[in-house]
């Protein structure tokens, strides 16, 4: 999850990560990161959610009631004033857990390498440990050990495969 470095900014981003995570796995949702940036005297409280199949309007808006219901409730928050806003998980956010690898199949991600070293392949299949990628015609295994970081690439012309 990240912050802000304001002071407490921490300490918030973990208790609205507490509270909410909860009632949104109840909505079939994963909470993927919390961000709590100042705007001028408020803040802005940014929550990003996915799930398996991708997240629709409807997903948004349930995970933004529930989210808006346990703030209300409790002190999270404190007495400054702030603006929610529920997202899907952006393509532009790196692959870190199994499930986005998961969600990700048949995608082309970038691969860069703790040594700095990339790879660029089609998601093949993943689990927990590890991803089976396509790099130019051939499977090459990588562990999530290795990774250093993972981004999906955008395809604007891909022609499917028959």
């Amino acid at each position: 999850m990240s912050t802000s470095n304001r002071p407490g900014a921490d300490a918030t981003v973990s208790a609205v990560s507490t509270a909410v995570t909860g009632p949104l796995e109840e909505l079939g949702l994963d909470l993927e990161a919390v961000e709590l940036t100042p705007a001028g005297r408020r803040r802005v409280l940014r929550i990003a959610v996915d799930k398996d199949g991708g997240v629709s309007l409807d997903d948004v808006a349930a995970a933004t009631r529930a989210v808006n219901d346990v703030i209300d409730s409790s002190d999270v928050m404190g007495e400054q004033p702030y603006t929610l806003e529920v997202t899907s998980r952006g393509v532009d956010r790196p692959l870190t857990e199994p499930r986005h690898w998961r969600r990700n199949q048949d995608r082309l991600v970038k691969v860069t390498f703790a040594d700095g070293s990339a790879v660029t392949g089609r998601v093949l299949e993943s689990d927990d440990e590890r991803v089976r990628l396509d790099v130019d015609g051939r499977p090459r295994e990588v562990t999530y050990a290795e990774v250093g970081k993972a981004l999906v690439q955008i395809e604007f012309n891909r022609k499917d495969r028959d």
